[in-house]
């Protein structure tokens, strides 16, 4: 999740003043509010306090309420309760509900492919597309076999899977399933 939604999380305090810049100039040269440069604190800010409505208000206060999180909240902390209440689907709330829905299996037990295709779902999923979550999958394994998550056989091994496919590994096959998981990291990812 923070591959794809905000790698910069561990670096910022509550908003990344780089990708909200590009993210207003993408927008602006558009005509609508499309990309929403928004950090990981600023997405629990609006699902906690904001509506879901889309303006330059809103975003304001979101800036302004990710920067209090951040004051009084860990890293750690926030990233917890941002996966708790993040929309994965129409109604279903939260990485656990999202691995149990799609998966039918602990957030805990997902293995990356199955992880980056919920992370695929997050910038629209109530509306998933699934040409664009099969791609978006792909180069979140990707990402992760860059800054070594997994080796690149293993991000190979994981595209070519179908996007809800129940996996069982074959005999001395891994995807990392005997590394342990956690679904908060204690760090940046390597080289980020």
């Amino acid at each position: 999740i923070l591959i794809s939604e905000d790698a910069a999380f561990f670096s910022h305090k509550g908003v990344d003043l780089f990708e909200l810049k590009e993210a207003i100039k993408e927008d602006w040269e558009k005509g609508k509010f499309k990309r929403g440069g928004s950090t990981i604190t600023m997405q629990l800010a609006r699902n906690l306090y904001l509506s879901p409505s889309k303006n330059p208000l809103r975003k304001i206060r979101e800036i302004l309420i990710a920067w209090q999180l951040e004051r009084a909240l860990s890293k750690r902390r926030i990233f917890e309760l941002y996966l708790n209440v993040v929309e994965w689907g129409t109604g279903i709330y939260g990485a656990e509900a999202a691995a149990r829905h799609y998966f039918s299996k602990s957030a805990l037990g997902l293995d990356p492919a199955e992880a980056a295709t919920l992370a695929a779902l997050l910038p629209n999923p109530r509306k998933p597309r699934e040409k664009e979550l099969f791609y978006r999958r792909n180069l979140i394994l990707t990402r992760l076999a860059q800054v070594g998550y997994m080796n690149e056989d293993e991000s190979e091994r994981a595209k070519n899977r179908p996007l809800w496919q129940k996996y069982e590994s074959q005999p001395g096959e891994s995807l990392d399933r005997d590394r342990p998981q956690e679904t908060i990291p204690q760090e940046p990812w390597p080289g980020m």
